[in-house]
C-alpha cells in the first residue's frame, strides 16, 4: 500500500497513482484517493502539499524523487516553525501524484525490481514495443519505428538522413497526434513543424542525449518526439485525473484548509494543467500558492499576449487572469540546467533569436530557463535567497527566482545537468515560504 514513510524519519506521504489515460490506480484495498478523503473528513488537517514529478519518472523514480522532496522539506525547521507561529494547529498532509511518464519503467506498486536478463526477443522488435508505448501504438507506427532501428543499426552515422528514414519519420508523428500549432497550443503542440531532417542535422552539430540512448543524430528525431509526447501526456494527465482529484479533495475540506502545489520540470505542466482545467469546469476554490521548479513548459505559458504569436494568450494564462492561484506563483531558473536549457529548444529545432524589451529570448524556450515571461504578469526577478533570508512573497505576483547559485550539481550523472538537482533546503526554504506568505 503506497503510503510511503521517508527513510529516517517518520515523515508520511500519500503516493496515488494514474495509469497513462489519467484514470487513478486500483489498489487491493481500495483506492488511494479514499484514504485521503477518509483522513481529511476525520483528522485537522491545515494545509494540503501536492508534488508532482515529471518525465523519466516511474514508480520507483517516484518514490526516490518524494523521498528526497519531503526529507529536504523536514530538515527545514526554522520554516516551520514559523509557520506553525503563524498558524495555530499547523498540519500538513502530503500527496506526490505518479503519472507514467516512463512507460517502460517498473510501474508496479510494490517494491520489486524488473528483470532486464537476456532473452529470445528480437532486439529491434523490443524498442519497437518500448516506443510504441511511448510515442503511437499503432501498427503503421511500429513499422515506422522498424525502418527507423533498422537504419540506426545498419549505419550509425549517415551523411544524410536515408529517405526511407525520414519517411517514417513523418508516419510517426502522424501516429503520434501531435499538432505543431506554435505558442500558445497545448503542450505536446506547442511546437514548430517536426522536419526530422533539421533536427538529424541540428545534432550533428551539436549531439544531445535524451536520456536513454547513444546512437546519436539519426535517433534524435525519435528522441524529440518522445520528449513532445510526454509534454501532451503531462498536460492531458493534469487536465483530468490531476484536476479530479484536487476537485474532490477541496469539496471534501473547508475553505480553510489551504492547498499548495508543487511541480518539477514536465511536472510543472501538471500543475498548471491541473490548475486551468480543461476548460470545462473549474476548482472548487483557488489554491494558496504554486511552486514551479525547473519548469519544462514554455515560458510564455502564463502571459496574456504572446510577443512571437501577437493576439494568441499563453496556454495557461486563465490561472493569472481567473486569479486560481490566491497566493504566490514561483518559478526557478539555473544556467546549469542542460535538460530544459539545451533539450527544450532542441525538441523544438528553433535556434533563431527575437529581440523582446532589454532581453534576447528565443521563440521557444523552457521556464526552468527563461522565467515566466510576458505582458499580463506581475513579474518579480530575484535571485534565490538563503535559508535565514525571508522572501515576502505577495500574492499575485510571479517570482522567477535565479537558483544557479544552490541548483547547480549533476547529482543523477549524464544529460540532465543540475535539472534534478532540487533536493535542497534553498529550494525547500522557498516553497515553505510560498506557502507561509499564502
Amino acid at each position: 500500500m503506497p503510503i510511503e514513510t521517508v527513510p529516517g524519519t517518520s515523515l508520511q506521504y500519500y503516493l496515488v497513482a494514474f495509469d497513462a489515460t489519467g484514470n487513478e490506480r486500483d489498489e487491493p484495498e481500495g483506492k488511494m484517493s479514499q484514504k485521503i478523503l477518509d483522513i481529511l473528513s476525520t483528522e485537522t488537517i491545515t494545509d494540503v502539499f501536492i508534488f508532482s514529478h515529471g518525465w523519466l519518472g516511474d514508480i520507483p523514480a517516484a518514490r526516490s524523487q518524494y523521498n528526497n522532496w519531503v526529507g529536504a522539506m523536514s530538515k527545514n525547521v526554522a520554516d516551520i516553525e514559523q509557520i506553525k507561529q503563524a498558524r495555530s494547529g499547523f498540519r500538513p498532509l502530503l500527496i506526490g501524484l505518479h503519472w507514467p511518464s516512463l512507460p517502460w519503467g517498473d510501474e508496479e506498486l510494490g517494491s520489486g525490481s524488473v528483470s532486464f536478463a537476456p532473452t529470445e526477443t528480437d532486439p529491434i522488435e523490443q524498442l519497437v514495443e518500448q516506443y510504441a508505448q511511448r510515442i503511437a501504438n499503432t501498427e503503421a507506427a511500429r513499422q515506422a519505428l522498424r525502418i527507423i532501428f533498422s537504419a540506426a543499426m545498419d549505419d550509425i552515422a549517415p551523411a544524410t538522413l536515408p529517405p526511407e528514414v525520414r519517411e517514417a519519420y513523418e508516419v510517426l508523428n502522424q501516429e503520434a497526434g501531435l499538432g505543431s500549432e506554435g505558442e500558445g497550443a497545448a503542450p505536446g503542440a506547442d511546437r514548430g513543424a517536426f522536419d526530422p531532417e533539421s533536427i538529424f542535422q541540428v545534432a550533428e552539430l551539436e549531439p544531445i542525449n535524451y536520456g536513454d540512448s547513444d546512437w546519436g543524430a539519426l535517433l534524435m528525431p525519435l528522441q524529440a518526439l518522445s520528449f513532445w509526447k510526454m509534454k501532451d501526456r503531462a498536460c492531458k494527465f493534469g487536465e483530468s485525473g490531476g484536476f479530479q482529484l484536487l476537485t474532490k479533495l477541496q469539496k471534501a475540506t473547508a475553505d480553510s484548509v489551504r492547498f499548495h502545489l508543487m511541480g518539477h520540470s514536465f511536472g510543472c505542466i501538471v500543475v498548471s494543467a491541473i490548475l486551468a482545467g480543461d476548460g470545462h469546469s473549474t476548482l472548487a476554490r483557488p489554491v494558496n500558492s504554486v511552486v514551479l521548479v525547473q519548469g519544462a513548459l514554455s515560458f510564455w505559458s502564463y502571459c496574456s499576449d504572446i510577443p512571437v504569436a501577437p493576439g494568441r494568450a499563453g496556454y495557461f494564462h486563465s490561472i493569472v487572469a481567473d486569479r486560481k492561484v490566491s497566493g504566490p506563483i514561483v518559478t526557478t531558473q539555473s544556467e546549469l540546467d542542460t535538460a530544459v536549457g539545451k533539450m527544450y529548444p532542441h525538441g523544438a529545432r528553433v535556434s533563431q533569436q527575437i529581440a523582446y524589451g532589454l532581453h534576447e529570448f528565443p521563440k521557444f524556450g523552457g521556464l526552468g530557463t527563461f522565467g515566466a515571461r510576458g505582458p499580463g504578469l506581475e513579474i518579480v526577478d530575484m535571485q534565490m535567497l538563503p535559508l535565514d533570508a525571508p522572501y515576502k512573497f505577495e500574492p499575485g505576483k510571479i517570482y522567477n527566482l535565479e537558483s544557479t547559485k544552490y541548483i547547480c550539481n549533476n547529482p543523477e550523472g549524464g544529460w540532465g545537468g543540475a535539472h534534478s538537482d532540487i533536493a535542497k533546503p534553498e529550494v525547500a526554504h522557498a516553497v515553505w515560504q510560498a506557502a507561509l506568505s499564502s
